[in-house]
């Protein structure tokens, strides 16, 4: 199975395209996920959209928006709002996840495969085949 983020940006705008694409992936969502970290001294989350593989092809895509959202918990926000309004419309939680920033990683791609490795770990998605 191949498991792979899916960047849309830093959830500016690109949140609605987020939301949009679990709304029209409603029988394929897996979970919503809220990843909370500190990058240069704010507090922020990366939200993500985590899809169930395809069949055939067992590709899992997991749509993101990195770190440009504050963290709801210090500054509410309408971005995170919405966000957490889709997922309890498609009948689901929103999953919390304390992570270091990718600041912390040489590559983007590190980073990313620190993300699948927490949600490996806690089996919030299925393990590499």
């Amino acid at each position: 199975m191949i498991q792979r983020f899916i960047e849309l940006g830093e959830g500016y705008s690109d949140i609605y395209e987020l939301i949009e694409l679990a709304r029209a992936n409603r029988h394929r969502v897996s979970g919503f996920f809220a990843f909370h970290t500190v990058k240069q001294g704010r507090a922020v989350v990366s939200l993500a959209v985590v899809l169930h593989p395809t069949d055939p092809g067992d590709f899992q895509p997991l749509y993101i928006c990195r770190e440009g959202i504050p963290d709801p918990a210090v500054k509410p926000n309408k971005r995170y709002e919405l966000f957490a309004e889709t997922a309890q419309a498609l009948g689901m939680n929103v999953i919390h996840l304390d992570v270091k920033p990718s600041t912390w990683f040489a590559e983007r791609d590190l980073y990313y495969q620190h993300l699948i490795g927490i949600m490996r770990l806690n089996r919030f998605i299925p393990p590499l085949q």
